[in-house]
């Protein structure tokens, strides 16, 4: 028989302590987005696959849980991600003609997990600009991701930035690459040489000797000197390490690197991508870059720029949440004991009652301090600690 209490593979109840820590979390971090002009949208989590689904958002086919409309008998998915719904929103909903900033927080819902520590059930919280296609737009996202992080309590990050533009750029004139594409991609994304070396064989030579110095182009900002040493000078490439050198050069980050064969999300992205890692954690705490074409399925093909993370992944890094002082009150209908409670919990208190022949159990809060009768008056006392 099987127990009914338990839960699927890779999704977990978050308990007290834990979704405190998360709450906290998510509203500092959405302050953070809305003093820098971020304004907070909601999308639904379950919408018509045809829209979900669409354009970039084919990328997340099959990570995300379909389910026939009892109403309408169409199929509809449960969001694995947000991007494509905020494109819609901003391409339908919003409209405007003008710079668009745009942030959310939810949960998403994936039918398996990124890696054997990773939940099902990401809260992903990100940020994006529409309408803006200059490299202001790509400084400014980079710059709140990381402030993000700081304010999380995040110290020792690295930058890494690469650009989705480069591979493209480099096939662009030779059609027998171009025609292999997606082959390269997985070959430079697992950085696998001899596979490389195979595949490349039939390129054009300048094409072929570029392919295979990009897994060897990884450092610091210095790297992009060598790079334009052994890349073919076109405008493109040219566009794209110019790009790179000046986000390397803005980034607010104790470490910032180049690795011009991290491929992660090119067929997500159009141009500047970066991700920010942590000592310890293996996968990219935050991930962001541009994405101009996010809106085309919707009718309007915007430039735009974002970021997003997960808060229950940012939340396992950081310490334990501190327990908030409390006060213990007995339980009474005593008049002068209720609106000495109903003062101190207006003043931001936290003043927790026994119910009548039980006492309170609470793993978020000390009570270091107690209500007690004095004559007609009610004080606080502190608790002994022993």
């Amino acid at each position: 028989m099987s127990n009914n209490w338990l839960l699927p593979e890779f999704i977990a109840d978050v308990l007290p302590a834990e979704a405190r820590k998360m709450e906290e979390l998510r509203r500092l971090i959405l302050d953070k987005f809305r003093i820098y002009g971020y304004e907070l949208v909601m999308p639904p989590m379950l919408e018509y696959v045809e829209s979900l689904l669409t354009g970039t958002g084919q990328d997340t086919d099959l990570f995300t849980f379909k389910l026939v409309d009892q109403l309408s008998g169409r199929t509809m998915g449960l969001r694995a991600d947000m991007t494509t719904q905020v494109a819609r929103i901003d391409a339908h909903l919003i409209n405007r003609a003008t710079v668009t900033r745009l942030c959310y927080a939810g949960s998403v819902l994936h039918t398996r997990p990124a890696g054997l520590q990773s939940t099902r059930e990401p809260f992903q919280i990100g940020a994006e600009i529409y309408g803006h296609g200059g490299l202001e737009a790509d400084a400014e996202i980079q710059a709140l991701a990381l402030a993000s992080l700081k304010a999380a309590g995040i110290s020792g990050m690295s930058l890494n930035l690469s650009h989705a533009g480069l591979l493209r750029s480099l096939v662009a004139d030779d059609p027998v690459a171009k025609g292999n594409a997606p082959a390269l991609f997985d070959l430079l994304e697992t950085k696998d040489m001899p596979g490389l070396d195979e595949l490349t064989a039939r390129f054009h030579p300048l094409t072929r000797r570029a392919l295979m110095a990009l897994p060897d182009l990884y450092g610091d900002i210095n790297i992009l000197k060598e790079a334009k040493k052994v890349l073919p000078s076109n405008a493109g490439i040219t566009l794209a390490l110019n790009d790179l050198e000046y986000l390397a050069r803005v980034a607010d980050c104790e470490r910032v690197t180049i690795d011009l064969a991290d491929l992660n999300g090119y067929h997500y992205h159009s141009g500047m991508m970066f991700a920010a890692f942590v000592p310890g954690l293996p996968n990219a705490l935050a991930r962001g870059g541009r994405y101009d074409h996010v809106g085309e399925a919707f009718g309007r093909s915007r430039p735009a720029t974002g970021f997003s993370m997960d808060l229950r992944e940012l939340s396992r890094l950081l310490p334990p949440a501190k327990k908030r002082p409390a006060i213990h009150a007995p339980w009474s209908d005593n008049v002068l004991l209720c609106e000495k409670i109903r003062q101190l919990r207006n003043a931001g208190e936290v003043v927790i009652c026994d119910l009548p022949g039980s006492r309170a159990g609470y793993d978020e809060f000390i009570c270091d301090r107690e209500l007690v009768a004095d004559g007609d008056n009610w004080i606080l006392k502190t608790v002994d600690k022993e």
